[in-house]
């Protein structure tokens, strides 16, 4: 099942923020605020956030992931979106669009206030 491999592998603080990076875009701002607000670190907060899901979802909840990866040409990544998006009450969106040239923008505690915002 996608949606495990997703627990194991997001849950791990580095890898969670590299695949929050990867998603990029306003979804990834808002999850980096979100994470601002509670004055977290965003691997951390994301990977809290999978940990919680692995916990506490229901098997809609599990159904959803696996319906968010069908068809995406990055399973995980969707997968993962739709986590967090219903975890944190963030519209999750169809697609996403993976900006290289915004990691630059990424810091330590998260995304800097209005890079690659537009």
């Amino acid at each position: 099942m996608l949606a495990r491999e997703i627990i194991q592998t997001c849950t791990n603080v580095h890898v969670a923020r590299a695949a929050l990076i990867s998603i990029g875009g306003d979804f990834a701002a808002q999850v980096a605020a979100k994470a601002r607000e509670t004055d977290r670190a965003l691997g951390a907060f994301v990977a809290d956030a999978v940990n919680d899901f692995s916990r506490h979802a229901g098997d809609d909840e599990w159904d959803g992931v696996d319906e968010a990866a069908r068809g995406s040409d990055q399973p995980i990544l969707s997968g993962l979106r739709h986590i967090l998006g219903v975890r944190l009450g963030i519209a999750a969106g169809a697609a996403f669009t993976v900006d290289p040239l915004c990691a630059s923008s990424w810091t330590r505690s998260g995304f800097a206030r209005g890079a690659c915002l537009q």
